[in-house]
């Protein structure tokens, strides 16, 4: 009698990384509505401390699929994602900036410096999103930011006060803040 042969990869061990992506997975589902911050805090609790992909996959059982993938010949750049459920998230440096960027703020802030970041063509689209936290995104003054979304017991606003500059990068900033906050300033000047 030959014995059952099973797929064994639920047994497998996760890594670090495989627990972080799905924690990442759970937060925004916080963000899109789909757990409540109790469902998020259990689930990341069990996500931290699972051992094997069988227990780390009936934490998003009854989440969409997160590995779906769009239609060929609509593949696009991935967007750089930044979460900050419970905490901060900061972007900041001479770093080189991706076509578009993923900020989500759930009970905490994130913040995007862009004023000495390489830009890496003439259009950059930012998808911000906070819901009872803040997302702050830093440029020169002179940059074009086209800010656009709704505010609901929150508030979207760019406290930019320059003309632009000609030829300047556009930055699209496309934001939903529910009792939030989205808001586009310049660098604060130093004091020395």
């Amino acid at each position: 009698m030959e014995p059952d042969r099973h797929d064994d990869t639920d047994q497998l061990r996760v890594s670090d990384r495989e627990r972080e992506e799905v924690v990442e997975l759970l937060g925004k589902a916080t963000a899109e509505g789909r757990l409540t911050l109790d469902e998020y805090s259990e689930r990341a609790g069990v996500a931290h401390a699972a051992q094997t992909r069988g227990e780390l996959a009936r934490v998003t059982r009854d989440l969409p699929d997160a590995t779906a993938r769009p239609a060929a010949g609509a593949l696009a750049p991935a967007p750089e994602k930044l979460l900050a459920v419970f905490g901060n998230e900061v972007r900041k440096g001479a770093w080189p900036v991706p076509e578009r960027i993923e900020a989500r703020a759930v009970f905490g802030d994130c913040r995007i410096e862009l004023h000495e970041a390489r830009l890496p063509g003439r259009v950059t689209r930012i998808d911000a999103e906070a819901i009872f936290g803040n997302v702050t995104i830093v440029v020169a003054e002179g940059t074009d930011v086209r800010l656009t979304g709704s505010a609901i017991f929150g508030s979207k606003q760019s406290k930019l006060s320059g003309p632009v500059a000609a030829g300047a990068p556009v930055i699209e900033v496309h934001c939903r803040a529910i009792f939030g906050d989205v808001t586009v300033r310049a660098p604060r000047k130093r004091l020395w």
